[in-house]
C-alpha cells in the first residue's frame, strides 16, 4: 500500500492517469520499477501535479504539469529533469531525477520520474513533532533552515554540476518583469491600475544585479522537507521547474514576500509560522542571508516588491485556471482574492523615497 503521510491523498479523479501505461514505460527503463505500482497523490502544491508510485520494494515520484493549457515556458518538465539529473552532485537536498518522458501517448503530458525524499513539510503551522509552535528553538531552526539552505544553493558553482549553460543571466530582471506582466494580462479578465502601477515602478527602478547564481525561482518553506528529528536539517527541496541562472536576490525577494510582518495582513499563499515564538522576523532573516553570502542588500526593497507582485501573478494564474474549468481543485476558488491582496502588499511595499 502507498506510504501514509499527511500530504498523501487518493488520486483526484480529474488528475488520474493510465497507471498501466506508465508501468510499462518505466519497466523498460528502470530495473527498480518492477510490476504495477500503487499510486497516491501529494495534496500540496498549487501547479504541477506530483504522485507517489509505490512498488513492493521501492518508491518513486512522478511529476507532470497541471491539467489543461499552461503558459509558455511554465511547468517545464524538461528543465526540471535537466536540473535534477545534475544538481544533486553539488547540492545534497536536490532529489535525483531518473527518467524523463516526452511521449504524450503515455499520459497525455510530459512527466519525469525522480527518487523519493520523504521528510516533514511545514505548511502554515508548526507540526506536532516540532512542538506545534510552542518550542522557540524548533521555530527558530525552521526559520534558519529556509534561509541557510537558500544561501547554500546560491553558493553552488553551476559548472561543477554541468549547469553552466542554464538560462541567460544577462538582462534577467528586465525579462522577469516583462514576462510576469504578460502572464498577468493573460490571466486577468480586466485591467488593474494597481498591477500597472507596480509593474511600471519595477521596470523603471531595475537594480543592478549581483553575480549570477543558480536560483530556484519559487523558494519557500513549504517547498522544503526537513528531518523529522531535526527541524534545522533540510532533507529535500522540491519544485525545480523554474530553476535557472539569474539574480539570486530574486529568490530572496520571493521568499521574503510571504515573510509577513505583524502589521501586514497575509494573502492566501505560502503561509509561514511567522508568529511562532522564536521564528525570525523578516529583517533578521535578511541579515542572516547577507551574513551567509556577504551579500549587499541595499536594494532589497525592490526585490521585496518584485517578489510580492510575482506572487500576485502566480495566484491570478491559478485562479484563472479554476475559473476556466481547467482544474476542479476547490482550494483555488479563493486565489483571486489572494492575488488582489498580494497586489496591495506589493504596492504598499514600494518605498516612498524611490516611488
Amino acid at each position: 500500500m502507498p506510504s501514509a503521510g499527511p500530504d498523501l491523498i487518493g488520486v483526484r479523479p480529474d488528475e488520474a492517469f493510465d497507471v498501466d501505461r506508465v508501468a510499462e514505460w518505466l519497466s523498460n527503463r528502470l530495473p527498480r520499477a518492477v510490476g504495477r505500482p500503487q499510486v497516491s497523490q501529494f495534496s500540496g502544491g498549487h501547479a504541477n501535479l506530483t504522485y507517489l508510485l509505490t512498488y513492493e520494494e521501492d518508491e518513486l515520484v512522478l511529476r507532470r504539469p497541471p491539467i489543461g493549457p499552461v503558459a509558455p515556458s511554465s511547468h517545464d518538465m524538461s528543465r526540471e529533469f535537466h536540473v535534477l539529473s545534475r544538481l544533486w552532485r553539488s547540492f545534497e537536498p536536490a532529489p535525483r531525477a531518473l527518467q524523463l518522458c516526452n511521449d504524450l501517448e503515455v499520459i497525455g503530458a510530459p512527466f519525469l520520474i525522480m527518487e523519493r525524499r520523504p521528510g516533514v513539510v511545514v505548511r502554515g503551522t508548526v507540526p506536532a513533532e516540532f512542538g506545534a509552535g510552542s518550542d522557540p528553538r524548533a521555530n527558530r531552526l525552521l526559520a534558519e533552515v529556509v534561509i541557510d539552505t537558500l544561501a547554500t544553493l546560491h553558493d553552488v558553482d553551476p559548472a561543477e554540476c554541468d549547469l553552466a549553460d542554464l538560462g541567460h543571466p544577462d538582462g534577467f530582471l528586465e525579462r522577469q518583469v516583462q514576462g510576469w506582466h504578460r502572464r498577468w494580462e493573460g490571466a486577468a479578465d480586466q485591467s488593474s491600475p494597481i498591477e500597472e502601477a507596480v509593474s511600471s515602478w519595477l521596470f523603471t527602478h531595475l537594480p543592478t544585479s549581483p553575480t549570477p547564481a543558480l536560483i530556484h525561482n519559487d523558494w519557500r518553506l513549504d517547498n522544503l522537507a526537513v528531518d523529522p528529528a531535526d527541524p534545522g536539517r533540510c532533507i529535500a527541496v522540491y519544485d525545480w521547474d523554474m530553476c535557472t541562472r539569474g539574480d539570486p536576490l530574486a529568490d530572496l525577494g520571493t521568499l521574503l514576500a510571504v515573510w509577513y510582518e505583524p502589521d501586514e495582513v497575509p494573502a492566501t499563499l505560502n503561509p509561514m509560522p511567522v508568529d511562532a515564538p522564536g521564528f525570525l522576523n523578516r529583517g533578521e532573516a535578511s541579515e542572516r542571508y547577507a551574513r551567509a553570502r556577504g551579500a549587499d542588500l541595499s536594494q532589497l526593497d525592490w526585490y521585496l516588491v518584485f517578489g510580492s507582485w510575482k506572487m500576485a501573478v502566480v495566484l491570478k494564474q491559478i485562479h484563472a485556471r479554476w475559473l476556466r474549468g481547467q482544474t476542479r481543485d476547490d482550494r483555488f476558488a479563493e486565489m483571486g482574492l489572494g492575488a488582489a491582496r498580494m497586489l496591495e502588499l506589493a504596492a504598499g511595499r514600494i518605498p516612498t523615497h524611490r516611488s
